[in-house]
C-alpha cells in the first residue's frame, strides 16, 4: 500500500515521522500549511526520516463569530486532537510534527502529542501581518469593534467596508495578542514548539527556512527518545500559564493549558492562573490591552525576549526542558533585543499584576474569569441586565437599550448550554464601539476572544444550563464583581435564589443530533478546561 503511493524500501526502513497539517481554505490562518509542509518534509528527509503528511480541520472563530457556527469551535479542538490522534495511533509514526495556526489548533495539537507520548513538536505557522488604512495599523479586533460605532451611526457603510478590506491583508493568525499567539507563545514556554521559529510571521521569508529546522529538529527528537510527557511537567505549566498572564493573554488559555496538562497526566487548575498572575507583573504592550501587534513583537525581539524578561524577575522555572533541547533559561538568556523597542518591558513593568483574574463568590461557586488587561477598573455594581444568548443581548447593543453602569449577564452560553461555548466578541466589541466599553461590564458562562478588552467576566461555573447560580438571575438584581476580593456575587437574599431554583427548568437542548448533542453531553465543565468527561486523562491511563 505505501509503495502504491511511491515510497520506496529506503523510505520505509527509516522512521516515519507524521506531518498534521489544519490548512483550509475558510481562513487565512492556516493558509501557507501546505507550504510550509513541503519544508518540513524536505527537513525531515535531510534528518535521515520519512515524511508522510495528513491534514485535520479547522474552524475560525472570527469567520464564526456572532453566528451558530461559532458554536463548532471549541468542539472542533476536541475533533482535531482525536484526528491527529488516530491518524498516529493507526499508521503506528514514530514521531510527529503538528502544524498548526487559528485558535484551537494550537491547544488540540498539543493534547494530541501529550496523549500519544510520541516524540514531536509543534511548529506555529505564524501570525498574519497588520493591515494598513488611512496611515494607521488596524487588525481583526478594530473591525469587530467598527460594528458596534456602525450600529451607534458613527461609522458609514463605506468606511466599514474599507476597512474590512483592509484588517487582513494575507496568510497568517489574527495579528493582535488574540487567542491564536497567545497559544503560540504558551507552546514556546511549555517547550514543545522550538522557540524562535513559530513566532516568524507567516509571510516572512525565513518561515520557510524555519520550517525545515523544525522538520530536522522532529528526527532528533526521535532519534534521542524524547517525547511530549517529559516536557510537559508542572514546572513547564507554570511557565506556560506566566508567560500568559506576564502579557496580557487570551483567557482562552483558562480552558486549553488545563486540557493540556490533563493529557500530560499533570496537575493544572484555574486558581494555580490567579496565584501566578497576583505575582506576574504585566510586561507585555500588545493588543488588545496595548497597541503592539504580533509582528511588532518579533521585530522586538520574540518570544525569547518575553522569557528573558520574566526570567530576570525570577517568575520562570530556568530548568524546564524544551524540544529544541535547550533550557527555558538558556532561550531567555539568548535573547536578542532591538535597540528602542517598546513592546516588552525590559525594566519598569506597565501594570505591577497579570492580565487574569480568577474570582469565585455565590455566582460563581467554582470559579470564574476576569480580564484585566487594558484596562484599571478592579470594581463594579450594577443592576444585572439578563439576556439568555447572545443574539438576544446583540440585539440589545444593537438598539441601544444599555446603560453605564449596567452589568450584561449572557447565560446558557456554556460548554454544555451553548453548546460549545461560543465567543462574545460580537457582543464586547460592539459595546466598545458604541461608547460603553468603560462604563459597563459583562458576565457570562461563555467565553471571549482574545481580542476582548474591559471588564469582562466569563467561564462562570457551573454553567447555567447545568443549574449554576447564573439561571437564577432576574432582571435588575444588582451584581458585585469585586477583582481584589476575588469575588462575583449577587446581592439577593439566599432564601430568595432558593425559590427561584425550586421553580427553574432546564432550557431545551439547542440540538438533538450529531457531534455538537455529544458533545452537550459528554464535556466537563469551563474551570476544568470544558474536555469531555468520557476520556480520563493522562493520569489515569494504563
Amino acid at each position: 500500500m505505501l509503495k502504491a503511493v511511491g515510497f520506496t524500501d529506503d523510505d520505509l526502513d527509516r522512521p516515519l515521522i507524521g506531518v498534521a497539517t489544519a490548512w483550509i481554505e475558510t481562513m487565512p490562518c492556516n493558509y501557507n500549511h501546505r507550504e510550509l509542509a513541503a519544508q518540513v518534509k524536505a527537513g525531515i528527509r535531510a534528518g535521515g526520516a520519512t515524511p508522510l503528511e495528513f491534514n485535520t480541520i479547522a474552524v475560525s472563530d472570527a469567520v464564526a463569530m456572532g453566528t451558530e457556527g461559532m458554536r463548532a469551535s471549541l468542539v472542533s479542538r476536541e475533533v482535531i486532537a482525536d484526528s491527529i490522534e488516530l491518524v498516529a495511533r493507526g499508521h503506528l509514526f514514530d514521531g510527529l510534527v503538528c502544524i498548526v495556526g487559528c485558535d484551537k489548533t494550537i491547544p488540540a495539537a498539543a493534547m494530541a502529542l501529550c496523549r500519544l507520548d510520541i516524540p514531536g513538536l509543534i511548529l506555529y505557522s505564524g501570525s498574519i501581518a497588520p493591515g494598513r488604512l488611512h496611515g494607521r495599523t488596524v487588525t481583526i479586533q478594530d473591525v469587530f469593534e467598527a460594528v458596534g460605532k456602525h450600529a451607534a451611526g458613527e461609522m458609514s457603510d463605506a468606511d466599514l467596508a474599507a476597512l474590512e478590506g483592509a484588517a487582513c491583508p494575507g496568510a497568517g493568525a489574527c495579528g493582535g495578542h488574540y487567542t491564536a499567539n497567545t497559544m503560540a507563545l504558551a507552546m514556546d514556554a511549555l517547550g514543545l514548539a522550538p522557540a524562535g521559529l513559530g513566532g516568524i510571521p507567516a509571510t516572512e521569508p525565513g518561515k520557510r527556512a524555519a520550517a525545515e529546522q523544525a522538520g530536522r529538529l522532529a528526527v532528533r527528537l526521535v532519534d534521542e527518545g524524547i517525547t511530549p510527557r517529559s516536557i510537559v511537567t508542572r514546572s513547564a505549566l507554570e511557565n506556560a500559564v506566566t508567560a500568559v498572564v506576564g502579557t496580557g493573554g487570551s483567557t482562552n488559555a483558562l480552558l486549553h493549558l488545563p486540557a493540556i496538562a490533563r493529557e500530560a497526566g499533570a496537575e493544572l487548575t484555574i486558581d494555580d492562573f490567579d496565584v501566578l498572575s497576583e505575582r506576574t507583573p504585566l510586561i507585555a504592550r500588545l493588543r488588545p490591552g496595548g497597541e503592539a501587534t504580533a509582528v511588532d513583537l518579533y521585530r522586538a525581539g520574540g518570544t525569547a525576549l518575553i522569557l528573558r524578561a520574566l526570567s530576570q524577575r525570577g517568575l520562570l522555572h530556568r530548568d524546564a526542558l524544551t524540544v529544541d533541547g535547550r533550557t527555558v533559561g538558556e532561550i531567555a538568556d539568548a535573547a536578542t533585543e532591538r535597540f528602542g523597542q517598546r513592546v516588552i518591558a525590559t525594566e519598569a513593568p506597565f501594570a505591577p499584576y497579570g492580565g487574569i483574574a480568577v474570582l469565585h463568590g455565590n455566582l460563581a461557586p467554582e470559579g470564574c474569569v476576569a480580564k484585566l488587561a487594558g484596562h484599571n477598573r478592579r470594581f463594579h455594581r450594577g443592576p444585572a441586565r439578563v439576556f439568555d444568548g447572545e443574539q438576544a443581548c446583540f440585539r440589545a447593543v444593537r438598539d441601544r437599550s444599555l446603560r453605564p453602569g449596567d452589568v450584561v449577564v449572557i447565560r446558557y452560553e456554556g460548554p454544555a448550554g451553548g453548546p460549545g461555548m461560543p465567543e462574545m466578541l460580537s457582543v464586547t466589541a460592539a459595546l466598545v464601539g458604541e461608547g460603553l466599553g468603560d462604563s459597563v461590564a459583562l458576565v457570562t458562562d461563555g467565553r471571549f476572544s482574545g481580542a476582548t478588552h474591559g471588564l469582562m467576566v466569563g467561564h462562570v461555573c457551573p454553567e447555567a444550563a447545568r443549574g449554576g447560580p447564573l439561571a437564577l438571575l432576574a432582571e435588575g438584581d444588582p451584581i458585585e464583581i469585586d477583582v481584589d476580593a476575588r469575588e462575583l456575587r449577587v446581592l439577593v437574599d439566599p432564601g430568595e435564589l432558593e425559590r427561584r431554583r425550586a421553580a427553574w427548568r432546564p432550557p431545551p437542548a439547542r440540538y438533538s443530533g450529531g457531534v455538537l448533542a455529544r458533545y452537550a453531553a459528554l464535556v466537563g465543565p469551563a474551570s476544568q478546561g470544558a474536555v469531555l468527561t468520557a476520556h480520563p486523562g493522562g493520569r489515569d491511563e494504563r
